[in-house]
């Protein structure tokens, strides 16, 4: 079995800055780039991220339980639901149910932030090609990525399809990282930690103070 112990820090994407147009711009590009100011990034973020799924806020009757997986409809989709999928079977197919869910919103909290890429597969991908530098291991050990366990896939499968249908509550509180308990890096002591879910600790971006 092959999934990764935690997200790397060392392949972030550097955030392009904001500068003012020129004298020249016209008028459009002007108020174009006011909206985007005035929106704030996280609002951007939160926008790329509607647009990749189909929130529903009564939708929020999932069970964390193999009984609710199994009663649900074999899953299918999009390059992005594949994308989820794969991250979720090689990263976190030994975990609990609920784990995997927390996995896939880690990745989900990533595209909502702009510090990161702006869709699933991007998020998944950043860094691949960069042995060990990337964010998810399975993308850049130089193993081939092997569906040995069409049950995991296709639970993991319809945890992807739950979330990309909006139908599950937050569990993490806005993690965009984790480990699990068998590590400790360094930045663990640095992030505020949110949540513990199996064995991963999540954690979101922030200096830690003393009422985290």
């Amino acid at each position: 079995m092959r999934y990764s112990t935690f997200l790397s820090l060392c392949a972030a994407v550097a955030l392009p800055l904001l500068t003012p147009l020129a004298a020249t711009a016209n008028s459009q590009q002007a108020k174009t780039l006011a909206e985007i100011e005035a929106k704030g990034l996280q609002a951007v973020g939160s926008e790329r991220l509607e647009s990749m799924i189909a929130f529903n806020a009564s939708a929020s009757n999932v069970e964390f339980t193999r009984n609710w997986l199994a009663e649900q409809p074999k899953a299918s989709g999009g390059e992005q639901w594949k994308c989820l999928s794969e991250a979720l079977y090689f990263e976190a197919r030994g975990e609990t149910v609920k784990g995997q869910f927390a996995v896939a919103e880690v990745i989900l909290n990533r595209v909502k932030s702009a510090r990161f890429p702006g869709s699933l597969c991007s998020v998944i991908n950043q860094g691949t090609g960069k042995k060990y530098q990337c964010q998810f291991t399975y993308t850049c050990d130089g193993y081939a990525e092997v569906i040995a366990e069409p049950r995991a896939y296709t639970q993991v499968g319809k945890i992807a399809r739950a979330v990309l249908d909006g139908k599950v509550p937050t569990l993490t509180d806005g993690a965009t990282y984790y480990h699990t308990t068998a590590v400790k890096p360094r930045w663990s002591s640095v992030f505020t930690r949110t949540a513990q879910i199996g064995v991963h600790l999540f954690y979101r971006d922030g200096v830690r103070t003393a009422s985290n």
